[in-house]
């Protein structure tokens, strides 16, 4: 896949939301078949558009991939070849160095780069302090989705929602969000309508206490601006109170062994495997699998 492919294809994904890593090689050393600016896409599901090694380079490139997109953060990953049957792992100066026992040309560097989707905001309403809002989370990164209460669907992966229609359909909107698991939940309203509002829901006392009415920090604000600046500044809190260390809150890639070289591989459809006997074999490569099938069909 050319790079103008490649670009295309990545602007295709951020504009789904789909998140996926950009990879490109930085460092070649002979003998390989890689070159330096060489790139690929990995995806989520871990198949890979574009050329950053062969099939062995793919399988390590695959496991940290998965890595840094439970992450979020970059990775300068260094391939060397090792006679070894295991691979093992450790990191020197900011560097992840994997030792490949199945790499048979000259090392690699390639910059694992995640691209996640920025946190989406649902804004219920057109009053100005929604507009306002739409506008200054627009300006910070936010990626803005405003509408009328009945317009917008608040859904599982949103970062907030903000209910500032007035009165108009307020109760349908909010109830949407706690069903969704949306963990930013507002209301613009005055402390003794917002307190109304609240008691009219349908639904348990914890649920209703994950409203905050009124929407926004305590900071004076009065104009439309203010208000929303005293909003996004809630959310950024809130995000901040829920954020756990990175290792207690990644969601590790599954990781299986390859059984002729011992190789990590991650556990997904993208990476080669066989089904024998009831049970699913991970390999790093072809060669591997033809190995594993011409031993179990000697030892029949």
């Amino acid at each position: 896949m050319m790079k103008l492919d490649l670009t295309q294809r990545a602007t295709e994904l951020i504009a789904s939301r789909e998140p996926f890593v950009y990879a490109t090689v930085v460092r070649a050393e002979a003998p390989t078949s890689v070159r330096a600016g060489d790139t690929a896409l990995v995806h989520r599901d871990g198949a890979i558009d574009g050329f950053v090694g062969g099939v062995c380079a793919e399988a390590s490139v695959r496991r940290y991939a998965e890595q840094t997109l439970a992450t979020g953060q970059a990775v300068l990953l260094r391939l060397e070849p090792s006679a070894g049957p295991e691979e093992r792992f450790e990191d020197r100066d900011g560097m992840v160095v994997a030792h490949n026992p199945c790499l048979s040309g000259g090392s690699l560097e390639i910059f694992l780069d995640p691209q996640l989707p920025a946190a989406r905001l649902v804004i219920a309403g057109d009053m100005p302090i929604a507009r306002a809002l739409a506008e200054i989370g627009r300006a910070a990164g936010y990626d803005i989705v405003r509408g009328e209460p009945d317009e917008v669907r608040p859904a599982v992966g949103d970062d907030a929602l903000i209910a500032a229609s007035h009165g108009r359909d307020e109760e349908g909107v909010l109830l949407a969000a706690l069903q969704a698991g949306v963990p930013y939940i507002a209301l613009v309203a005055s402390p003794r309508r917002g307190a109304a509002v609240l008691a009219s829901l349908d639904v348990d006392d914890e649920a209703r206490a994950r409203v905050k009415t009124p929407a926004g920090l305590d900071i004076g604000a009065r104009t439309p601006a203010d208000i929303a600046i005293s909003i996004l500044a809630e959310i950024i809190a809130t995000r901040g109170a829920a954020r756990v260390p990175v290792e207690a809150s990644a969601q590790a890639p599954a990781i299986a062994i390859d059984p002729i070289c011992g190789m990590e591989v991650v556990a997904s459809e993208a990476s080669v495997h066989l089904d024998h006997d009831g049970e699913r074999h991970y390999f790093c490569c072809e060669g591997c699998r033809a190995m594993f099938v011409a031993r179990q069909a000697e030892s029949a």
